[in-house]
């Protein structure tokens, strides 16, 4: 039976709010603990973390900028939305992904940040895809960037993703066909959110269709899937 478009729901985006808590952790418990350190007030610390597309770098921005809302000052933003001032106020702090969309003025006033950092009490978080010597930034920039805690995101084996992949089914309460992780990881995409919304609208259609989450369904929803973004 052919998927309905109008069944799809193809919201890539995770249903869970980014959390330190739901991020799958693998081998980056020491950078958890240290994001989970800036919500301590009286931390300076300034914190670069790098990662590829679906490493979950924007996920523990978002998760450490949350955890510490009401404990200290915070600023949020994308590099491509940062201005060429910052207005920060002591024990703010500063948080941006995706730094390498910083236009040149927004490269000075993040520069200007770094060096109020200890007069301000000021703590950083910034992330982006590569590590600081590839960074397409102002030299100084990049320097300071550079002597930063630099922590590589670390991509999660095949075998912590179905891990990750079955404790979510069994969250949302889905009594799955055991093939269905295997044949998601031999078949969809590689990083862990996008095999994440694709479960959840497994589990949707499941439900609207009244079909078991089954291999076959799964099959079915991926093609349709691959067909609307083929028009």
């Amino acid at each position: 039976m052919e998927i309905p478009n109008s069944q799809m729901l193809l919201d890539l985006k995770l249903e869970q709010t980014p959390t330190l808590e739901n991020f799958v952790v693998g081998t980056n418990a020491e950078l958890v603990e240290r994001l989970r350190g800036l919500g301590d007030p009286r931390s300076s610390e300034a914190l670069y973390i790098w990662g590829g597309h679906g490493s979950g770098k924007s996920h523990l921005l978002a998760a450490t900028a949350a955890a510490v809302e009401g404990h200290r000052p915070l600023v949020h933003l994308r590099g491509a939305e940062t201005g060429a001032e910052l207005t920060l106020n002591p024990g703010t702090l500063l948080v941006i992904d995706d730094i390498e969309g910083l236009q040149p003025e927004a490269q000075i006033a993040l520069f200007r940040s770094f060096n109020a950092t200890r007069f301000l009490g000021l703590a950083l978080l910034l992330a982006g895809s590569e590590p600081p010597l590839r960074l397409e930034l102002r030299e100084d920039l990049r320097t300071r960037i550079g002597q930063t805690l630099i922590y590589e995101v670390q991509s999660l084996s095949d075998e912590q993703k179905a891990a990750a992949l079955r404790q979510h089914a069994i969250e949302r309460g889905m009594l799955m066909d055991p093939g269905v992780v295997l044949y998601l990881l031999r078949h969809g995409r590689r990083d862990l959110p996008s095999l994440m919304a694709m479960l959840n609208n497994l589990d949707r259609v499941s439900l609207e269709q009244k079909r078991p989450p089954t291999v076959p369904l799964l099959r079915e929803l991926m093609q349709t899937s691959l067909d609307l973004e083929k028009e």
